[in-house]
């Protein structure tokens, strides 16, 4: 068996012998970059109280991957189409992995939030360049059953990132969260060479890289803006990025329609099964992602776990995304996309929903049935979706349909943790003033509470061991009445410290209820708007090709 696979894919005149260990390798791919979000919502706690960070110091370590992620894939697609996919995807693994050395040796809050970033640049090579080579690799009766692995995997990752970051945290600092993406970015780096053919679209011409310019302009302050305003309110960064955002809109799309070779046609999003896949793909990531981000706290905060119990507990959502993707490779060809897509969404609704009845009497058997629902909606409803998104390039365009489809899954990724993220925050807040009025504790000391809910029980926590010191004083006082003095204020402190603890664990179960519900009708109100966009038929529409003069000659060097 050869080292290196040099021969280039469309150079073969039958399918790639080898095309399914291909995969494999492509998924590892796409494993860790999604892993490095998750994990990092379980390592948060550790990091925090070693680095001393704030609440905006956090949100940045966890955004500051986001915002190069989201904004350059575009343009980065384009880029592996012309030059190299596969070349984009080895570079992407060394510079995410890179990132990642990097993250495990800083010791401060500004060299995690660069790593991170530097991860996110590396990301934002690897995610378009998998769905790129899946599409060259595989012929296109086998490609929707590869995508619906591919979207497994993605699944997986979610539940899998909080297992192996608390698995790594029993024995280790949370820098082993990082150092855990080395061994395995090497690994794909050695399969990327040795399975995955080369690939690239000869005759594309040179690349629009003043639209993809502008595409990073107006995506990263989008990005930026949806960070910053819910979080941390809507003052001139946030402004100011908003107008950033919506000017350089419009210019991208102006130029694109102007310029005869656009880094993306904006005139797809006119076809409604495109649009209606970009918009499925958004909504339900809105709603995965949030439910995500509030339900490992609740587990975490308010049920007491571990971060491996945590991660162990979030596997039925993984389970359940597999028998989704094994449905939809089903029932998708006989019944059509719209038909799976729209009740993959109504699930996702139907848990959300499910998740309105948590309170603080909830136990964790009472999320195991929202999390299967969710994770055979995520099954069910995105592999057609980005089936339909990859048939809507021709194949010299492979790295841009990629990208496109990562875009719509990051966008609407960035706005659940951000949009849910600020409701869940400020009901939380709201719901624990109303429980605490006519506290005695001062009002600093309820404002922190009230900040999160992991400040709220290390409030708890403080007023407890007030309350041991306290009990200890008693006991070796020897003045019988100081000592009936201080073993009174021991009690009355452990009383206070019970009392916050219950109302911080209340106030955080009735906020999830509040924010499902508003997940819950924006996802449903997208499930109507996706299942009118969305035409009858049960595959992806033919990519349109380029006029014949301009019809591109795949290369035969990748």
């Amino acid at each position: 068996m050869r080292l290196v696979m040099n021969e280039p894919v469309e150079r073969m005149d039958r399918p790639y012998a080898r095309r399914w260990w291909a995969l494999l390798v492509l998924c590892l791919s796409l494993l860790i970059i999604v892993m490095a979000n998750t994990a990092l919502t379980v390592a948060a706690p550790s990091m925090t109280q070693d680095l001393g960070l704030s609440s905006s110091d956090l949100q940045w370590v966890i955004d500051g991957y986001t915002v190069p992620y989201a904004a350059l894939m575009l343009l980065l697609g384009a880029v592996g189409d012309k030059y190299s996919r596969r070349g984009a995807l080895v570079l992407g693994l060394f510079v995410f992995g890179g990132g990642a050395v990097a993250g495990s040796l800083v010791d401060s809050a500004g060299g995690v939030i660069t790593a991170r970033a530097v991860m996110g640049v590396g990301a934002a090579m690897i995610m378009p360049a998998t769905l790129s080579l899946l599409a060259a690799t595989f012929p296109r009766a086998e490609r929707a059953k590869a995508i619906t692995l591919w979207t497994a995997t993605a699944g997986l990752a979610i539940a899998a990132g909080p297992l192996l970051a608390g698995a790594l945290l029993e024995d280790h600092s949370w820098k082993s969260t990082f150092l855990i993406n080395v061994p395995i970015a090497a690994l794909a780096v050695v399969g990327a060479l040795a399975l995955v053919p080369p690939s690239k679209a000869h005759g594309k011409g040179r690349i629009d890289y003043v639209g993809g310019l502008l595409s990073v302009v107006w995506i990263a302050a989008l990005v930026y803006m949806i960070i910053e305003g819910p979080h941390f309110g809507w003052g001139v960064k946030a402004i100011t990025a908003a107008v950033v955002a919506g000017a350089g809109l419009v210019l991208f799309v102006v130029w694109e329609l102007r310029h005869p070779r656009p880094v993306v046609d904006v005139r797809r999003f006119t076809e409604r099964r495109f649009a209606g896949s970009n918009l499925a793909v958004a909504l339900f990531f809105l709603a995965v992602f949030g439910a995500f981000y509030y339900l490992t706290q609740q587990l975490q905060f308010v049920l007491g776990y571990s971060a491996l119990e945590t991660g162990l507990r979030m596997l039925p959502l993984a389970g359940a995304v597999f028998v989704g993707s094994a449905l939809t490779g089903y029932l998708t060809p006989r019944v059509g996309m719209r038909l799976t897509v729209t009740a993959g969404m109504v699930g996702g609704t139907a848990a959300l929903a499910l998740l309105t009845q948590v309170d603080a009497g909830s136990s964790y058997g009472d999320l195991v049935a929202p999390l299967v629902i969710l994770g055979l909606a995520i099954g069910l409803a995105l592999s057609p979706c980005t089936d339909a998104i990859m048939g809507a390039f021709p194949e010299s365009e492979l790295g841009v349909g990629g990208a496109v489809n990562d875009t719509s899954l990051e966008l609407g990724g960035s706005l659940g943790i951000a949009v849910l993220g600020s409701l869940l925050a400020t009901s939380y807040h709201d719901h624990l003033a109303d429980a605490t009025a006519g506290s005695e504790l001062p009002a600093s000391t309820l404002a922190t509470a009230q900040d999160s809910v992991g400040a709220g029980y290390a409030v708890s926590q403080g007023i407890a061991q007030q309350a041991e010191k306290a009990a200890a004083q008693a006991a070796k006082a020897t003045d019988p009445q100081q000592a009936a003095q201080l073993k009174a204020q021991a009690d009355q402190l452990a009383q206070g410290a019970h009392r916050m603890a219950d109302a911080v664990g209340s106030s955080f179960s009735d906020a999830v209820a509040h924010t499902s519900l508003v997940g819950a009708v924006v996802l449903g109100l997208g499930t109507l708007v996706v299942a009118v966009l969305l035409p009858r038929g049960t595959g992806a529409e033919p990519a349109q090709q380029p006029a014949e003069e301009d019809e591109p000659v795949l290369s035969e060097v990748g």
